[in-house]
């Protein structure tokens, strides 16, 4: 099924995650859809690694062994930004960037 499709359309995919992600990234001022678009743009890091892996080496599994390790990271990245985003709201009681840089003291 995959064999009919060519790596411009993945790499097309991948562009568009990318771009949705970057864009919620930088108009976003909750913490949540700034870790969801942070989150997007890896997959789209994904979409790259295994498209790329399948048409230039499909006899071995580079690509889909590094997006493993991307989710790894990503699931820690994610525990972590949770943690701190619980910390900030017990404190400020809001999750919004803009008051995020009251803690600091």
């Amino acid at each position: 099924m995959i064999e009919g499709i060519g790596l411009e359309y993945f790499l097309i995919l991948s562009t568009i995650v990318f771009f949705t992600g970057i864009y919620g990234f930088l108009t976003r001022k909750n913490l949540i859809t700034i870790l969801m678009s942070t989150e997007l743009i890896l997959n789209a890091v994904n979409i790259n690694f295994v498209a790329f892996n399948k048409y230039l080496y499909p006899e071995k599994l580079e690509g889909q062994f590094f997006a493993l390790f991307v989710i790894a990271i990503a699931a820690t990245e994610v525990a972590v930004a949770i943690a701190i985003i619980i910390s900030l709201y017990r404190r400020l009681k809001t999750i919004d960037v803009e008051k995020a840089n009251e803690m600091k003291y």
